[in-house]
């Protein structure tokens, strides 16, 4: 199982989230701000098999792009989004310190 952590700009935000829901991804969609891409983005968490993470990525793309073409415009930003893999397996290591080791 994989985490990908994509970094959303704000101009495809609900469109990606209306789309993604309807292709059947689980998702968590985080309100996030500060300097790393700088304003206006919006932070999503799919959980996919690992199989699935090409097809993930081109959805993204896939929806950015036809969003673009129905709007007939880009943001002024030129990254649609950012992503980090990650392995599922490593996520123990962000466990609050007061969890129970044995659940």
């Amino acid at each position: 199982m994989k985490l990908l952590l994509c970094i959303i700009d704000n101009f495809y935000t609900d469109q990606v989230e209306m789309e993604m829901k309807e292709k059947g991804y689980r998702m968590t969609e985080i309100a996030s701000s500060g300097g790393f891409l700088k304003k206006g983005n919006t932070t999503f968490l799919f959980g996919v098999d690992e199989e699935e993470v090409p097809k993930l990525k081109t959805d993204l793309k896939d929806i950015c792009l036809a969003y673009e073409k129905h709007r007939k415009k880009r943001p002024e930003h030129s990254n649609r989004f950012t992503s980090f893999l990650l392995d599922v397996s490593m996520l123990p290591f962000f466990q609050s310190a007061g969890a129970d080791e044995n659940s």
